[in-house]
């Protein structure tokens, strides 16, 4: 079986770029449009295709793709709005062979796009399922036309998917929605974290198990830190959680969340006998460790910031949690909780260094970009010197030259990942501390009240 979806190009894929390990550096870098261009080096990149064995074009050569296909922009005077679609045709994994998968991919593209667009195929190995990429031009090369990208093509590309698939003698996942979401969700879920969608579709489930009416279920996302945007007396119910751009219909997220899927749930929460009604916990996390680390005085510096977030996400990690133990209260907080092990890693990288603070975290990235290019001109000299010689002596010089470049790149890159991240969980972590403030505010009003 093959999972399918597609989006437009129309904006700077900064994903790509960065998830691009070798890109090409034979070609001028002044495009017309680089958006276009990232997406191309991303599909046909080396490592994920086995030295280009499995890169392929259809009505234009795969070497010259974006020559042709900025060509046929210009030609119709078309190069603005939705550059190209980037799709992918992912398999179950162990169901196809390499060669399988890319015939299956250029088969399922010229189906769906081959009358009127140029497409570049790719077949990526990189991972345990197989998945093909598509880079389809957004102007026809034959009638100058721009791809509309309707609802119904989306359907139109499973059900190609699924023929070309059970002519190869392959399983369909019957009934399954097609990929809907956004490249940013899709890049996100290729590098193992969580999309909005997952994580409401956990917290909605979680706040099922323990309500028996709509207006328990509605507490207890409220208390998850979710705000109703439209209850059950609308069509269609949504959430929206504080540092979300728009609210999420909840039958969005499939049949088992529409408005009578989960009446369904609560009704059969009050005919089960051994059901256990939810308890609140008895205080707030984040508060009860910043009083410790506050007795501690050690209440500033980045390694504060990595510690904080690594043991909120150990609450929701643990097994067997006992009822009085606090929890998250920001979706945003939960969030991180896929992002644990790399919190990990770059906790203790900034442990190992003694860095504790942005400008040591600056002069580190510069020391060791200094120490890599020295060691890579280095290298280059051998490089130079055996380059008639091919002396075994001056290769193996190299190699240990590049043996002390790859560790130094290693905690370069995690050095510029926790630059980046440092923001962001600052941020997380002022969402959660206003969270659970308000409850404190809202849990001292009530005692006040009585």
């Amino acid at each position: 079986m093959a999972t399918t979806g597609f989006w437009p190009v129309k904006d700077r894929l900064k994903e790509v770029i960065d998830y691009a390990d070798n890109p090409n550096k034979t070609i001028d870098k002044k495009f017309l449009d680089e958006d276009l261009w990232a997406a191309l080096r991303y599909v046909e990149n080396d490592a994920k295709t086995d030295r280009k064995m499995y890169v392929s074009a259809i009505n234009c050569p795969a070497k010259r793709a974006y020559e042709h296909m900025i060509a046929t922009k210009r030609r119709y005077g078309k190069t603005g709005g939705n550059v190209a679609y980037h799709g992918y045709q992912s398999f179950q994994t162990g169901e196809v062979t390499p060669e399988e998968a890319h015939k299956i991919g250029l088969e399922t593209a010229r189906r769906m796009w081959g009358g009127d667009y140029e497409i570049v195929v790719t077949t990526h190995l990189n991972t345990d399922n197989l998945h093909n990429h598509f880079v389809v031009n957004s102007v026809s090369f034959k009638t100058g036309r721009k791809f509309e990208n309707h609802i119904s093509d989306h359907y139109r590309l499973r059900e190609i998917s699924d023929a070309v698939c059970l002519e190869y003698g392959k399983s369909v996942l019957k009934e399954a929605d097609f990929y809907g979401g956004g490249k940013k969700e899709y890049w996100l879920k290729q590098k193992g974290g969580m999309t909005h969608r997952e994580l409401l579709k956990g917290d909605i489930d979680t706040a099922l198990a323990q309500s028996t009416n709509f207006k328990a279920f509605e507490i207890r996302l409220k208390d998850m830190g979710y705000e109703i945007r439209r209850d059950e007396r609308f069509a269609h119910y949504s959430v929206k959680a504080p540092d979300w751009q728009r609210a999420i219909r909840l039958d969005r997220l499939g049949k088992e969340y529409t408005p009578q899927a989960i009446r369904e749930r609560l009704l059969n929460n009050q005919r089960y006998v051994g059901y256990v009604p939810f308890q609140k916990p008895k205080y707030t996390p984040l508060l009860s460790l910043e009083i410790e680390y506050g007795k501690m005085k050690r209440m500033d510096g980045i390694q504060i910031l990595f510690a904080l977030v690594i043991e909120l996400c150990r609450l929701v990690t643990g097994n067997n949690i006992a009822k009085d133990t606090p929890r998250l209260l920001s979706p945003a907080m939960r969030q991180e909780v896929v992002n644990l092990n790399k919190t990990l890693k770059e906790y203790k990288f900034l442990c190992e260094n003694h860095i504790d603070s942005p400008q040591e975290l600056v002069s580190f990235i510069e020391r060791t970009e200094q120490q890599i290019s020295a060691l890579e001109k280095e290298r280059q000299s051998i490089y130079n010197r055996n380059r008639h010689k091919k002396s075994d002596e001056l290769n193996a010089e190299a190699r240990a030259i590049s043996a002390k470049i790859k560790p130094l790149r290693e905690e370069l890159s995690i050095a510029k990942a926790v630059t980046e991240k440092i923001p962001k969980l600052k941020e997380v972590i002022e969402t959660e501390r206003q969270a659970e403030a308000a409850v404190l505010t809202k849990n001292k009003e009530r005692r006040y009240v009585r």
